[in-house]
C-alpha cells in the first residue's frame, strides 16, 4: 500500500473514531454522574454541619469562660 493510500485510511479511520465520540451517554457515565452529584451534595452538608458544630461549641466554651470566671 502506497503512503497516500495508507494516508487516507489513517484519516478515514481517525474521522470514524471521532464521530463515535458523541456527546450522549450511556447509563454508565449517568450513574457516574449522578454518584459525583451526590458525593458533592454530601460534603458540602458535612462542612456546613462541622462548622456548625464549631460554633456551639465555641458558644459553649464562651459561656463555661463565663460561668468560671464568676
Amino acid at each position: 500500500m502506497n503512503s497516500k493510500n495508507m494516508l487516507s485510511v489513517l484519516m478515514i479511520a481517525l474521522g470514524l473514531s471521532l464521530a463515535g465520540c458523541g456527546e450522549s451517554q450511556g447509563p454508565a457515565e449517568e450513574a457516574g454522574e449522578k454518584i459525583d452529584e451526590s458525593m458533592e451534595a454530601t460534603t458540602e452538608k458535612l462542612k456546613e454541619a462541622g462548622e456548625e458544630m464549631g460554633d456551639a461549641m465555641e458558644e459553649a466554651g464562651d459561656k463555661v469562660e463565663e460561668a468560671t470566671e464568676n
